[in-house]
């Protein structure tokens, strides 16, 4: 059984700091929420590495939002729900779609420079919107613009106090309230600090880092949802992982995210053989939702006995690719590849975590005082598979409305916190010594997900990964001390949820692709999957 609480801790025998807001992660989500609560609370804000250093870093494509006068909320909205498939909450897209503007207006404010054409915001076309609605930075670095410029206000914000290279190990509840007190905190240096919070926000991004092949960098390891789940929170739909169809497949280099943006202007795939194949998939041919183009690119790397195909944009200008792409230009020319004349071989990678800590619409999780941002919460926006760029749209809309509820909140009061352990295990009866090195646990834990609960799943294979995982859970009989150790401790976590929604899910539906169930039950399956920790999977309803 997965337990409380993974390490063993005396609250009252910690030092103790106190903040109104702990905001726990430092993309668009963190970054944003944590200034918009400044202003009338003070804030710390914690992230496990650099303030610079998260997935929002990475977004290459854009932030979506209506901009243009040909293009309206209405539409916006029918993209979102059509690409959810039949999964999204729509109460969560019209706040989405209608607040969007507001947030996108609020981070020019904030020093966000988005592109321009003569003098009006550039906007572009991704795939599965019908409008272009996507502003970009330098082009396609939209992500570390955005960043940039919060990172700018969050350093000179005397309201603000962030701590870098601290690990949040769990979450702290008060047994008799029933709501979040604030968290355990590990320093650099193995010490342990009590953080009591008024509010406590998870902006700790996704579980890429689950999958051996992802975009998303080292830090994604699904902490903020593996913490939330193991305080008894509900969690919903984890088994939608979205695997990002273009990920740069080449030898010595990363799998570096090729943006969507690059088919929306025009970009062919093509298989080994040359042949351009999007027909026999999809009426939108390249620009289909994200899980069909994944799924048919896999589909011509068995036909074909490839490890990738291509992306071809060489029938386009020379000078557009170069001023459009440069950030991935100037990477794919680092391994020898020209975009303007050769063709770039990719093949998909885990990307983005559909699911997450449930929401209400203003941003708080079914335990009081606890809330989640961005993509460790689920708001309901992106349903069974997100549409491109509605990402940092959601971020910046809830972000704001966290804010707003926080501000609403009583005060916490005096807490009685129990002199003695919390743990669900004694000290002594730990398991002092490691039998295997963590990087060879984490990475058969990678390849077994790659393999078993990937991007086409079956009864079978997944079962067969319940097995392994409920073999591996004895892993939390172990003293857990290392950053590594407590990293992997929430990836196990997180498989486990991601491995039985799988299982549980007798449908195909978005990124949840069953071969052994291929068609998708909106009589039987249009409901969401809930889970809690000691409890039995629930069903939800579409509301």
């Amino acid at each position: 059984m997965i337990p409380q609480y993974l390490v063993d801790f005396d609250l009252s025998a910690l030092p103790m700091v106190e903040t109104d807001v702990l905001v726990i992660g430092s993309g668009i989500a963190g970054l944003f929420t944590a200034i918009k609560a400044s202003g009338q609370q003070r804030v710390l804000m914690i992230t496990k590495k650099s303030l610079l250093e998260s997935n929002t870093r990475y977004a290459q494509g854009g932030i979506a939002a209506v901009i243009a006068e040909d293009d309206s909320p209405a539409y916006h909205l029918q993209d979102t729900l059509v690409a959810g498939a039949g999964l999204c909450r729509s109460e969560a897209v019209e706040v989405l779609v209608n607040e969007g503007p507001d947030g996108v207006k609020e981070l020019i404010r904030l020093g966000t420079l988005f592109d321009l054409e003569n003098g009006e915001l550039a906007l572009t076309q991704e795939g599965a919107h019908s409008h272009r609605r996507i502003l970009h930075a330098n082009g396609d670095a939209t992500g570390y613009e955005i960043v940039r410029a919060l990172a700018v206000e969050v350093n000179e914000h005397p309201g603000i106090e962030v701590w870098d290279e601290h690990f949040v190990v769990d979450l702290i509840t008060d047994r008799d309230r029933g709501e979040c007190i604030g968290a355990l905190v590990q320093k650099d240096d193995g010490s342990q600090v009590f953080v009591k919070a008024q509010a406590t926000v998870l902006c700790s991004g996704g579980a890429g880092q689950l999958y051996r092949y992802t975009t998303n960098p080292d830090v994604a390891t699904a902490d903020g949802v593996a913490m939330a789940y193991r305080a008894g929170a509900i969690v919903r739909d984890m088994e939608f992982i979205q695997f990002h169809p273009t990920s740069l497949c080449y030898p010595g280099a990363p799998r570096f995210l090729v943006s969507e943006a690059v088919r929306g202007e025009g970009a062919y795939l093509r298989n080994v053989k040359g042949e351009r194949f999007m027909d026999r998939y999809h009426a939108q041919l390249e620009l289909a939702p994200r899980d069909i183009v994944a799924r048919a690119i896999v589909s011509e790397m068995e036909s074909t006995n490839s490890t990738f195909v291509y992306l071809d944009i060489t029938h386009e200008q020379p000078e557009m690719i170069k001023h459009r792409f440069p950030t991935i230009y100037e990477t794919c020319m680092r391994y020898g590849l020209d975009m303007t004349t050769d063709w770039i071989p990719v093949a998909p990678a885990a990307h983005y975590m559909m699911g997450g800590v449930k929401t209400d619409l203003s941003g708080e999780s079914s335990i009081s005082r606890l809330f989640a941002c961005g993509e460790v919460s689920s708001t309901g926006v992106h349903g069974a598979n997100r549409l491109a760029s509605n990402s940092l749209s959601e971020a910046i809309v809830f972000g704001r409305r966290i804010v707003d509820r926080i501000q609403s909140l009583s005060p916490l009061g005096s807490l009685q916190v129990r002199g003695t352990s919390t743990a669900s295990v004694n000290m002594n009866s730990k398991i002092m010594k490691e039998q295997k090195p963590i990087s060879e646990r984490r990475l058969r834990l990678q390849k077994m997900m790659v393999r078993q609960v990937g991007l086409r799943r079956n009864g079978k294979d997944l079962q067969k990964a319940m097995d392994k995982l409920q073999q591996e859970l004895q892993f939390f009989d172990l003293t857990l001390t290392h950053k590594e150790e407590l990293e992997y401790a929430n990836l196990l976590t997180c498989a486990w949820l991601v491995t039985s929604g799988a299982l549980h899910r007798e449908e195909s539906r978005g990124a949840h692709y069953r071969e052994d169930f291929p068609a998708r039950d909106d009589i039987v399956w249009q409901k969401h999957s809930l889970q809690q920790r000691e409890q039995a999977i629930v069903e939800e309803l579409m509301s």
